[in-house]
């Protein structure tokens, strides 16, 4: 009977994690499909003919193109930044015992929980008054420095599961305090490092809110605002090549995934042998 039951409750759970990944899986599909067909709607259906004119008008268009390369540019920069800045703030933090370290952790976490629409008023008339607005750099430190709290609590956690003991073996060698980041503690948490770097670049690379806000210029918007321009007047939107943009904007990340797993799999495996 108990099993019989447990049998019960295992085919349930299979069933709602089944509808789970078909609701999840049929946006993909209408992405997909619709990218190359010819009559694109906003149904789901089996293109009757296929066709690459909706990738070659965005590939062709200047605009758009322009827009990619500005949000890889934001996305990569911030990215770099909050890793490098991170990793050097969340190092004291692991190693070092700080009067005030609880406090200090508290108020990042808290920081994290600060949605954008509360702080963006504020950060728009700052902008106005240093005369910042429509600069992408002065963008790009904003999003790196709204990203480091959560960067910082994720990265020291990280840091935190590497043993001290390897470090001191290497500052007897004589390492100094940067190599022994650069060399130990940083290769045994790859992991980590990829781990937020990924979500630092997909946050900005989806970011649609800040640079609306934050930039004036069409020709100066990343590709998470030019997908406005296929929403037309009165309803009218062309969805074969909205499904097209919406499939080349899905590759960085994709990518970025796919390269990062062989380094992320090295860093376990060179933890779990480090540490054996």
């Amino acid at each position: 009977m108990v099993k019989r039951s447990y049998q019960i409750e295992t085919a349930i759970h299979y069933i709602i994690l089944t509808l789970l990944g078909i609701l999840f899986l049929l946006p993909l599909l209408w992405m997909l499909f619709a990218s190359v067909d010819t009559g694109a709607i906003q149904a789901l259906k089996m293109p009757k003919s296929f066709t690459l004119e909706n990738f070659i008008s965005i590939i062709t268009d200047g605009g758009l193109v322009r827009s990619f390369g500005i949000g890889l540019l934001i996305s990569g920069c911030q990215a770099l930044l909050v890793v490098g800045l991170c990793v050097l703030a969340a190092y004291p933090l692991s190693r070092y015992k700080l009067r005030y370290k609880k406090s200090f952790m508290m108020t990042i976490l808290f920081m994290t929980s600060l949605p954008m629409t509360a702080v963006i008023v504020p950060v728009f008339q700052m902008f106005l008054y240093l005369k910042f607005q429509d600069s992408l750099i002065a963008l790009t430190f904003f999003l790196t420095a709204s990203s480091l709290p959560y960067g910082i609590w994720m990265m020291k956690n990280f840091m935190d599961s590497v043993p001290l003991d390897l470090e001191e073996s290497a500052w007897i060698d004589g390492a100094s305090t940067w190599q022994g980041i650069k060399k130990v503690v940083a290769p045994l948490m790859l992991p980590g490092i990829f781990t937020v770097g990924i979500f630092t670049f997909s946050g900005s690379w989806g970011n649609f809110f800040v640079p609306y806000i934050l930039i004036q210029s069409p020709d100066k918007m990343p590709a998470s605002v030019s997908i406005f321009q296929f929403f037309g007047n009165f309803g009218m939107v062309n969805y074969g090549r909205l499904a097209a943009f919406s499939v080349l904007y899905s590759l960085p990340v994709v990518i970025l995934y796919a390269i990062s797993q062989n380094f992320m799999s090295k860093g376990f495996s060179m933890g779990g042998a480090t540490k054996g």
